[in-house]
């Protein structure tokens, strides 16, 4: 019988959700996991790879049993042995031909970036403490909406069959963290930024890159239209550079 998996992860110590040899990640983390309660050989396939201590929230994933299981009760026991960076929300059966991955219709994702120092916001957000010009950013970042070839913002040695996305979201937005909103925290407006991006799929590293270079722009170092150079160039050297992993959420 085919179960899906919700959950969400810290990726903090974790190499991503793929199965590496020599590093912990996600997806053996939950394997071994069921393997122990099952006493099976278990196959776990997510919705898509994250990169090394990416995090992820309301992230779908499916496996094989021959067991029948009662759902609720063995999503608990499963969470019981879990380590506390990784939490399942909801185990239920599912039709025997879905899939995790290819049933996906779009994905999304979330980059946190605050700009003045502070000691609560740096597990889950990126400092870059330079002023940014948000409209510039935004203006740049609609470039990047469509279907199109993305090989500038790919990670070079990839193995994917084809680099053209689907990009239906990218923007900037400010917000203020609970630490902030509840505990006044002192903090001037503008301070936290958010990045959201939508896409039907995603290149490995597409969106730190796609991050790095909008930041780039905001910094003034080009003008928005550089990234429509970006674009056209393929090339990921053109690029801006790559931002931290830790602040990036696939949910």
């Amino acid at each position: 019988m085919r179960y899906s998996i919700t959950l969400s992860y810290d990726g903090a110590s974790f190499c991503g959700w793929q199965v590496q040899n020599n590093a912990p990640s996600i997806q053996g983390c939950l394997q071994d996991a069921l393997r122990t309660l099952l006493n099976e050989e278990i196959t776990v396939t997510g919705a898509g790879r994250t990169d090394t201590g990416v995090n992820a929230v309301g992230y779908v994933a499916h496996f094989d049993t021959s067991a029948d299981l009662d759902a609720p009760q063995f999503g608990y026991k499963l969470n019981a042995i879990l380590p506390s960076s990784i939490r399942i929300h909801e185990i239920s059966p599912i039709r025997e031909d879905f899939h995790a991955r290819f049933d996906a219709v779009r994905r999304s994702y979330a980059y946190f970036l605050h700009r003045g120092k502070d000691p609560f916001a740096g597990a889950f957000s990126w400092r870059c403490p330079y002023p940014l010009d948000v409209e510039e950013m935004n203006r740049a970042a609609q470039m990047i909406l469509g279907t199109r070839d993305f090989s500038c913002f790919e990670k070079t040695g990839s193995d994917n069959k084809t680099s053209i996305c689907t990009v239906t979201q990218a923007r900037w937005e400010t917000y203020e963290p609970d630490h902030v909103r509840l505990l006044g925290y002192p903090a001037s407006k503008g301070d936290y930024l958010v990045f959201r991006i939508s896409a039907d799929r995603f290149l490995r590293n597409m969106v730190r890159a796609v991050v790095g270079t909008l930041v780039e722009i905001g910094r003034g170092r080009h003008p928005a239209e550089w990234m429509q150079e970006v674009l056209d160039s393929g090339n990921r050297s053109v690029a801006g550079e790559s931002v931290p992993g830790n602040a990036l959420f696939l949910y």
